[in-house]
């Protein structure tokens, strides 16, 4: 157990899909002597990355899972995640982001700030991670650090600053030079181990001084010292070194490094840069909840003397039971502890402590505040605290995005019926993107998930993993319900049975929210309707939310002003009141002129500038709303909205459209008003399967 905090770093590496995540990983790993081959994504005889431990991931050269690892550089622990690029497995990404202190954002030297760098870097800031950016892929035709630099101070608005410029480019790529310590860095040796530091080529010289003199100005905002000596003279390296990490803890400034994972190249000043800018877990502020005091906030000591807080940030169902991924913010964990968690009040005795390495785990005796590491044993869900009992606290639960996609799923057989539902409840368990559910009406199985990939991969390993032989239903879109004008409504809900009745009168109206939200007002004066029936009410309404009258999705953006009403004496009661919400709302829905929405998604299509009018074509044809297009360094980028339902089996059509030379990704953006004719065929789809 490391004691010493400054010297324990938790960073996450995060990107847009193919960046390069998972190599940069191998070859961290391979420097720091953690592993003694190195893997490629995409390996042959099975021989993939170590970080992509799944058999789907190795397939398809895609990274499914975060994978969690450690390692030492330079006298520091590292505790390393690895995430998926794809936004169909965005959940990876919240998750280790909402645990870590600080992050590697992964850039390509060719294709730069992509639509996922975007997602990832709005993550990143939801979660106040500060990050240093890591230009990949040097060595590929068109590459262009600089470029990539100005997207990043452009798209994603960061202070971006180089700290390294490369010597050479594509085929002549060779080596970086030190901008802070102004030194040429060369990677010798068969795997680049061998690192050879050298004076900065005179052709480089002028260069080099010129973005030093950029990255200097850049830090000096956060050292009065450092400017006090760019004013005097030369500032020593030290003194630029203490800036730049200023500015880092701040999230003020971003520092860029270059290289390439894959040839070897830039790995060693990345890990030395890790070391001295990215935050150890005493530089982070992190907040908890007070369960005892109305959820009062407090700031969490990372201190081993404080009482246990830990935060379970990632389930995973093995071969010997959960695996709780945790991470320590508070206190000590030994093997043989009681721990209590704080949403259940469940005890738990801890039997098995690891720590993990990809699918590998080293068992160990106990961690302290600031690390990531593994129970066995534990019964909990995603998000869940834990304590030692002497505190009632939660950590602030990460944020998860609604599914947008949905399918059918039929067992052959009842064997595959009971394979089938503890499949489900396993990945929904792991994953809260994940949804499953029976339909009331029809009786079939219903999961809902961020996209076809992510749905794709949970069936083959259904199959794989469980043995369930499926039948798959056409993908189902995700629609929405909302009102479009104002509809009053003055209801009387009046029950007579013998004994106590039922009695509640609510008036007011239903009009669209502003804010896209569920919203209710209460303007009753007088207590006509007494202070103790108002939240019956609005829990009514809210009920009716669930499931519309059009379609049978969610009804979004409602508000609900309760202006009047009456109650009895006697046969008023809570239910009463919720009853007659739920009349009033039948009463008023209809004439409020409700709509079908339908989910948006926002399109942004890569392909070579001879295919530009094709992929036009391929997203106009599907209802798309061209939103601009760009040309960079060879390639067009067309960014685009459009409906969800029309981008089923897109990527087939793409690759036969483009020769499979374009890609595209794609994440929700709105909903919006579904077309007439759309409408009125899920409206009479929906009348039909009530009729069955």
């Amino acid at each position: 157990m490391f004691r010493d905090l400054t010297k324990v770093r938790n960073i996450g590496i995060s990107a847009h899909i193919d960046s390069g995540k998972t190599t940069l990983t191998e070859r961290i790993l391979f420097y720091t002597q953690r592993i003694h081959r190195m893997g490629e994504v995409r390996g042959r005889g099975g021989q993939g990355a170590k970080m992509d431990s799944m058999e789907l991931e190795r397939e398809r050269g895609i990274t499914i899972a975060s994978a969690a690892t450690h390692c030492v550089w330079d006298g520091r622990h590292i505790n390393i995640i690895d995430t998926p690029g794809h936004v169909d497995f965005t959940i990876e990404v919240e998750r280790a982001l909402r645990v870590l202190d600080g992050a590697i954002l992964i850039l390509c030297a060719v294709g730069g700030v992509q639509s996922q760098s975007i997602t990832v870097d709005r993550q990143m800031r939801r979660y106040n991670v500060p990050r240093l950016a890591f230009v990949n892929k040097c060595d590929r035709v068109g590459a262009d650090p600089e470029r990539v630099t100005q997207q990043l101070r452009e798209k994603l608005k960061l202070n971006a600053v180089m700290l390294q410029i490369p010597i050479g480019l594509e085929a002549q790529f060779s080596g970086v030079i030190d901008l802070v310590a102004m030194e040429a860095i060369y990677f010798e040796g068969p795997h680049g181990a061998e690192v050879r530091r050298d004076e900065v080529p005179d052709e480089l010289r002028e260069a080099a001084e010129r973005k030093r003199a950029e990255l200097i100005d850049a830090a000096t905002m956060f050292s009065d010292e450092l400017l006090e000596a760019a004013l005097e003279g030369e500032p020593t390296k030290e003194q630029i070194q203490e800036a730049v990490l200023a500015g880092v803890l701040q999230q003020a400034l971003c520092p860029v490094l270059v290289g390439s994972a894959y040839k070897n190249k830039g790995v060693q000043p990345l890990l030395d840069a890790i070391v001295r800018y990215l935050p150890n877990p005493l530089e982070v502020k992190n907040e908890a909840l007070d369960l005892a005091r109305d959820e009062a906030r407090f700031v969490v000591e990372p201190k081993s003397d404080a009482p246990l807080l830990a935060y379970a940030f990632k389930l995973e169902d093995g071969p010997y039971g959960q695996l709780t991924y945790i991470r320590m913010y508070q206190g000590v964990l030994r093997k043989g502890d009681t721990i209590v968690n704080s949403r259940t009040g469940r005890k738990t005795r801890i039997g098995r402590l690891v720590r993990m390495h990809a699918n590998e785990m080293e068992e160990i005796d106990d961690t302290m505040a600031g690390d990531i590491v593994a129970l066995f044993g534990i019964d909990c869900a995603s998000g869940d605290t834990f304590t030692d009992g002497s505190i009632q606290a939660s950590m602030a639960s990460m944020f998860v995005p609604e599914p947008v996609v949905k399918l059918r799923l039929k067992a052959a057989d009842n064997k595959a019926k009971d394979n089938l539902s503890r499949a489900l409840q396993r990945f929904s368990r792991e994953d809260p993107t994940f949804h499953a559910a029976v339909d009331e009406e029809t009786g079939e199985t219903v999961v809902a998930g961020m996209g076809e990939l992510h749905l794709d991969v949970y069936i083959e390993r259904m199959r794989r993993e469980y043995g369930v032989a499926l039948e798959v239903g056409l993908p189902q879109v995700a629609y929405r319900e909302a009102v479009t004008q104002r509809a009053d409504f003055d209801y009387t809900h009046r029950k007579q049975t013998g004994g106590a009745g039922q009695y509640g009168k609510v008036v007011g109206y239903i009009k669209p929210s502003e804010s896209g939200d569920f919203e209710f007002e209460n303007r009753v004066v007088g207590g006509r309707i007494p202070t103790e029936y108002i939240p019956a009410v609005e829990k009514g309404f809210r009920a009716m939310t669930a499931k519309g009258e059009l379609v049978g999705f969610p009804i979004i953006g409602l508000r609900v002003v309760l202006e009047d009403g009456n109650a009895h004496n006697v046969d008023s009661s809570e239910m009463a009141f919720q009853a007659a919400a739920r009349g009033a709302f039948r009463e008023a829905y209809g004439k409020a002129a409700p709509k079908v929405l339908e989910p948006i998604m926002a399109v942004s299509v890569e392909a070579p500038p001879e295919y530009h009018g094709d992929v036009l074509g391929t997203l106009m044809q599907r209802r798309g709303i061209i939103i601009g297009t760009n040309e960079d360094q060879g390639f067009v980028q067309v960014e685009a909205h459009v409906p969800l339902a029309e981008m089923f089996a897109y990527a087939t059509v793409l690759r036969s459209t483009t020769q499979g030379k374009a890609g595209f990704t794609m994440e929700f953006a709105h909903y919006a008003p579904a077309p007439e004719p759309i409408a009125e065929e899920q409206i009479a789809a929906y009348r039909e399967k009530r009729k069955g």
